[in-house]
């Protein structure tokens, strides 16, 4: 696979959408540490209606597709979440507008985009103790690949280990933003729910396309 398609991108989010509704139960678990609680079912719910409105998505191209998704993410993910993963696919859907295959160097450009839409949002840095120490990791990963001429799998392997590594060192980090901050040094030793949200979602969404490729 040399050029990510429209369907590609479709499959993708599809089995993020999975991957999040499966794993309901254990983002909350890991939220319970040091916020509400509630970051997995917040963040399942929204997800869950992407699914529930799949067929009725827009799929001509992929900036369409995700805008489409941004929106619904937007309206009903609960709590920060809504406006911080809708911020991430709407700007993402911004960069991609018009287009119907992105190459390696168009993805990174993407997550990029995303990374940018997420800091313009909640003005969030990597070190602050959110998703933003596993997605930023990821997104530098994937312009290390373009530049090492690296194949979409192998960029994308090599990006999900940098976003699992980036959420554990999380745990070595004093929250700054979200409800977490009003902890303090007592969210010392517990890892981010956001960022270990994300390096579980690139893992176990290659595990499923190699898994389908098989």
């Amino acid at each position: 696979m040399e050029k990510l398609e429209v369907s590609n991108v479709v499959q993708i989010v599809g089995h993020m959408c999975d991957v999040i509704i499966e794993n309901e139960v254990y983002f909350c678990e890991l939220d319970s540490a040091a916020g509400d609680g509630d970051f997995g079912m917040s963040i399942a719910k929204g997800f869950r209606e992407l699914k529930n409105e799949w067929e009725e998505l827009p799929k001509e191209d992929i900036g369409a597709f995700l805008k489409a998704c941004g929106m619904i993410i937007t309206e009903y993910c609960g709590g920060a979440s809504g406006p911080i993963w809708g911020s991430a696919f709407r700007s993402a859907a911004k960069y991609s507008k018009g287009k119907t295959e992105l190459n390696l160097k168009e993805v990174s450009d993407l997550f990029q985009s995303s990374v940018d839409g997420i800091q313009k949002r909640g003005g969030a840095k990597i070190g602050d103790k959110t998703l933003l120490d596993a997605l930023i990791p990821a997104a530098e990963s994937f312009k290390i690949s373009v530049e090492e001429d690296d194949t979409f799998m192998i960029a994308a392997n090599k990006s999900a280990c940098k976003a699992v590594c980036g959420a554990e060192k999380t745990r070595e980090m004093i929250a700054s933003k979200g409800r977490a901050s009003y902890l303090g040094e007592r969210s010392l030793n517990f890892p981010d729910a956001g960022a270990v949200a994300i390096g579980v979602i690139f893992m176990e969404v290659i595990k499923k396309i190699k898994e389908e490729a098989e």
